[in-house]
């Protein structure tokens, strides 16, 4: 048992519209023995996420906030230090919820071990974790697309949208991703090999949309939402498919948008056309993780899907990279994965 203070990055202040330094703080909190039943972990790996922004409160969301003074909530690849739980032998490898901290203590019930000699274990948070499984459930699970179809998806080049491309791909639709910048585009098209790709930042973007989506859009795998959405509307064609997988740009926002009110045009374009729309929350289908894994843990092996991540250093790198996920002018691609071993 190691004697050291397990370092934490707790939710200091509720955030009033985007996230700032200042919201989270440092402390040294205590490494509890574990009791009967319990598994003590070390994280090697921990999860950056947009989602988590949700978390801190005065969020766009119906997630429960967590309490100020606690550590940040989400995934993390740890080793068991220490068990007193018979399923866990210490130097296990798992995939946990501990989050931003040193150490965690479980009883076991969310950990899930992994091999680390099997692909790099890192892919435990993003192409074969949370946000892979995301990307899979709608795909698979929520889109019911014939071959050839024209399946849309937003934030394209990010853990989700760059999973669930490529899984639309291998199932024969055609796939258009948006994202910004001019690299993620060609990441996108050159790498992915996705039918076409659009930036969002171009001063040409609505007529390049245009252009990608000459007969319209059967699907949409919205991570996005906000302008967006709207730029697609125009594009929908009759019974086409939404699945609401994350809304980025409105996590930060829970009042009303400003602009526009495009509540009417939206209703008349679901009635009308008679548009299909799906939300879900990966939490609730947790179930599916061994048939999500039995399908991609194969490809991800033998290279049939590519997968991008970034790597920061260090706990205290955590939160300044948590702000990059929301800066368009510093952003990420792929997996944001922060070190701490």
């Amino acid at each position: 048992m190691t004697s050291q203070p397990n370092r934490q990055i707790v939710i200091a202040k509720r955030p009033n519209g985007d996230a700032k330094l200042s919201d989270f703080a440092f402390i040294d909190g205590v490494i509890a023995s574990p009791a009967n039943g319990q598994v003590l972990t070390r994280n090697l790996l921990i999860s950056i996420d947009p989602y988590q922004r949700s978390l801190m409160g005065n969020a766009s969301t119906e997630l429960p906030a967590i309490d100020l003074g606690q550590p940040m909530s989400g995934p993390t690849v740890a080793v068991v230090e220490h068990s007193r739980n018979p399923h866990f032998t210490e130097g296990d490898y798992v995939v946990g919820w501990s989050g931003w901290q040193q150490y965690g203590l479980s009883d076991g019930a969310e950990l899930r071990k992994i091999d680390p000699g099997l692909v790099p274990p890192s892919t435990a948070l993003g192409v074969l974790g949370h946000t892979g499984l995301t990307a899979w459930l709608g795909v698979t699970k929520f889109m019911h697309l014939k071959p050839g179809a024209t399946l849309v998806v937003t934030a394209a080049a990010g853990s989700v949208g760059s999973l669930a491309v490529q899984l639309a791909k291998l199932r024969g639709q055609r796939v258009v991703g948006i994202a910004g910048g001019a690299d993620k585009v060609r990441y996108l098209k050159e790498e992915l090999g996705l039918d076409d790709a659009v930036d969002y930042k171009a001063a040409d973007f609505t007529e390049a949309l245009a252009r990608a989506l000459p007969n319209g859009l059967d699907a949409l795998l919205d991570n996005v939402g906000g302008h967006l959405f709207e730029a697609l509307m125009p594009h929908f064609n009759h019974h086409a498919q939404i699945v609401i997988a994350g809304l980025i740009a409105q996590y930060a926002h829970p009042g009303a948008a400003s602009g526009p009110n495009l509540l009417p045009d939206m209703l008349k374009l679901f009635l009308y056309r008679f548009i299909q729309v799906q939300g879900f929350a990966m939490p609730d289908h947790i179930a599916s993780y061994p048939d999500f894994l039995a399908e991609v843990v194969p490809l991800v092996a033998q290279g049939k899907v590519k997968y991008s991540e970034e790597f920061v250093e260090g706990l205290d790198s955590i939160p300044a990279a948590f702000l990059r996920l929301y800066d368009k002018h510093n952003p990420n691609r792929g997996k944001l994965i922060a070190r701490v071993d």
